[in-house]
């Protein structure tokens, strides 16, 4: 291999398995200074053990920030205004860090004066896209080094082998075996690999972390009561909380109760086919609330409106172009159309269900007046017949014309 050489570069690092294994590939292949960063937005683990992981692989320069209330205040709310899923399922969990942590990876690379970035993504997923894309967004100069790309370590096996080798420790889960491919955040906790890879398979209980099965929780439901602004929630119970603690606490409600699981098969940018599972309890209920409180406060066009341009804007996402031009202007869009998007929802959450009890607004285009099927004194019944008949003409000549 002709290796370049590389003063510095500097490297999305989880301190998990495969960000271990590149960091000692990169110092070996490379002969260059490792500078690691570690983004806290929420994964669970104690991103500390990071710092000590980068130490004893010989980094000397080590970043580990938490960046958990930005990443749902910038990132899962403005998602969340469009009640984004991605192919009727996925709540884009995943897609939605990268942005944020590429954006402040090259912010890092300015500070230490890093011609190079590097990530931990495959040459067979959608990450090493978003990453690269989100680098090139916010620096069009920058090298980016994706070690899967280039090295001949193309299995786990062969992973273990050089960690193995280079005395890199292996975790273990439950079952003494390699664990899963996983990614972790505030919004959800994602799983691949292993018995995944057959879509014949089901999943193993025992691989869930942040929520109980359905059947296994409690036998009495619960209520919660989730008060929004201008779209975004701001209340839990009538607690006023950050978005990350918002969040947090919907992720423990939602995990007790069962709620946020999903096993789907996706179709990936890079155009194969991909079965994952995923966790996102917080998030499920939030978009319950969320679709409630703007089924009284949206008008009828703007609510379909974005119903429209939702797929859109979640393939966005999803495919890495958070930082283009086209997702900024449906993000505008869409802000605009949360001006009223003010209120509470009440749910009933119950064995992995969600149930709308009630939605109230003082911003509600919701008139019991009209609405009531008892008699009253504003809507002439009467008025729908021209607007049948003007909406029927149309048929009534296609109708004539055979």
């Amino acid at each position: 291999m002709n290796i370049e050489k590389i003063d510095k570069v500097v490297l999305a690092f989880s301190g998990g398995l495969d960000t271990s294994i590149i960091l000692r590939w990169l110092q070996d292949n490379y002969k260059c200074e490792v500078v690691t960063f570690t983004a806290d937005i929420g994964q669970g683990v104690e991103v500390e053990e990071a710092r000590e992981k980068a130490k004893l692989l010989g980094c000397k320069q080590i970043f580990v920030e938490d960046l958990s209330e930005t990443f749902v205040k910038d990132y899962v709310f403005p998602m969340f205004r469009a009640n984004t899923v991605y192919e009727g399922y996925y709540l884009l969990g995943t897609s939605i860090a990268r942005p944020l942590i590429a954006k402040r990876q090259i912010e890092i690379a300015t500070e230490v004066g890093a011609k190079y970035v590097s990530h931990g993504a495959t040459g067979k997923g959608n990450d090493q896209i978003r990453f690269e894309l989100g680098y090139y967004a916010n620096d069009p100069h920058i090298n980016v080094i994706a070690p899967w790309r280039e090295w001949e370590l193309n299995s786990r096996n062969s992973l273990l082998e050089y960690a193995k080798k280079n005395k890199i420790e292996v975790p273990m889960d439950k079952l003494d075996s390699p664990p899963y491919s996983m990614d972790a955040n505030l919004l959800h906790t994602s799983y691949e690999g292993k018995i995944l890879e057959d879509p014949s398979k089901s999943s193993d209980d025992s691989m869930y972390t942040r929520s109980v099965s359905p059947q296994e929780a409690p036998d009495k439901e619960q209520e919660v009561l989730i008060e929004f602004r201008n779209g975004d929630p701001i209340k839990v119970n009538n607690e006023t909380l950050s978005p990350a603690n918002l969040l947090k606490k919907l992720n423990k409600i939602g995990g007790a109760n069962g709620i946020g699981r999903i096993d789907i098969v996706e179709n990936r940018f890079i155009g194969m086919k991909s079965r994952g599972v995923y966790e996102t309890p917080g998030g499920t209920i939030l978009l319950v609330a969320r679709r409630a409180i703007e089924s009284l406060t949206l008008d009828k066009g703007a609510a379909h409106l974005k119903d429209e341009i939702m797929p859109k804007y979640a393939e966005l996402i999803y495919n890495g172009f958070w930082f283009s031009p086209e997702r900024e202007m449906l993000q505008s869009l869409i802000d605009k159309s949360q001006e009223f998007v003010n209120g509470k929802t009440l749910l009933k959450l119950y064995k992995g269900n969600i149930d709308i009890l009630s939605r109230s607004s003082d911003y509600s285009l919701y008139s019991n007046e009209i609405a009531t099927f008892e008699s009253d004194e504003i809507y002439n019944q009467k008025d729908a017949l021209g607007f049948i008949k003007l909406n029927a003409l149309r048929l009534k000549l296609l109708k004539q014309r055979t």
